[in-house]
C-alpha cells in the first residue's frame, strides 16, 4: 500500500511557484525546488513525476489563487464596466508592490515556452482564452447597459484588452513605474468611456 503524502500540497505548491514565478523554468533547479519546499528529491518525483509536473501545477495553482479568484472577485464587487477598471487597477498595484519585479507567472511562462513543449503552449494559450473571454463578458453587458459606447465590437475590444494586459505585465519587469501604466491604461480606459484610475468612491475589492 502506497504511503499517505506527508505535506501539504497547498504549502508547497506555493513554494514551488513562487521560486519558478522568481527564476523562471529553465533557470529553477530541482535542488532549488526540493530546498524551497523542504522535500527530497524522492518526494517530488513520487509526488509530482518532475519538474515538468511540478510546474504545471504550480502553475495551476498560481492562476488559481491569483488570476481566477480575482476575476471571481471583481465580477461580484463591481458594475461590468469597473470589473474592468478594477482588475487592471489591482494589476498595477500588485505590480507596484513586487520588490522583484517578477510581472505575471502565466505572462513569464508565455515568454519561456517552445514550440517542443506543445503542452505549455496550450496551457498558457487556454488561459488567455479564459482572461478574453472575461473581458468579453464585461465589455458585453457594459455595452447592454450603456456603460462602454457600442461602436466597437466586443470581441475586438477584449481581444485588445488582453493585449494591454499581457504588455502592461512583461514592461512592468523592467520599468516598474506607475506613471508609465498609467499612460498605457488612461488612454485605452478612455476609449471606452472609463474612468482611470478607479474612482476612490467605488467599492475596493
Amino acid at each position: 500500500m502506497a504511503r499517505p503524502r506527508q505535506f501539504d500540497e497547498d504549502s508547497v505548491l506555493e513554494a514551488a511557484g513562487e521560486i519558478f514565478w522568481s527564476r523562471g523554468y529553465e533557470a529553477t533547479s530541482t535542488r532549488d525546488l526540493t530546498d524551497r519546499m523542504g522535500l527530497t528529491h524522492a518526494s517530488l518525483y513520487n509526488a509530482f513525476g518532475d519538474k515538468r509536473g511540478l510546474y504545471l501545477k504550480a502553475l495551476k495553482h498560481y492562476l488559481d489563487r491569483n488570476l481566477h479568484s480575482r476575476i471571481a472577485r471583481m465580477e461580484a464587487t463591481y458594475s461590468p464596466g469597473l470589473t474592468i477598471v478594477g482588475y487592471f487597477h489591482e494589476v498595477v498595484e500588485r505590480s507596484l508592490a513586487d520588490a522583484e519585479h517578477r510581472g505575471c507567472l502565466l505572462v513569464n511562462t508565455a515568454l519561456e515556452a517552445r514550440s517542443e513543449d506543445p503542452e505549455i503552449q496550450r496551457v498558457v494559450a487556454d488561459e488567455t482564452v479564459e482572461i478574453e473571454a472575461f473581458f468579453l463578458r464585461s465589455v458585453a453587458a457594459a455595452q447592454a447597459s450603456g456603460e462602454i459606447p457600442a461602436n466597437q465590437p466586443p470581441e475586438d475590444i477584449a481581444k485588445l484588452l488582453l493585449s494591454v494586459q499581457f504588455g502592461l505585465r512583461v514592461l512592468v519587469r523592467v520599468r516598474p513605474e506607475r506613471e508609465l501604466m498609467n499612460g498605457i491604461l488612461r488612454p485605452a480606459m478612455a476609449m471606452l468611456n472609463l474612468p482611470w484610475p478607479l474612482p476612490e468612491s467605488s467599492p475596493d475589492g
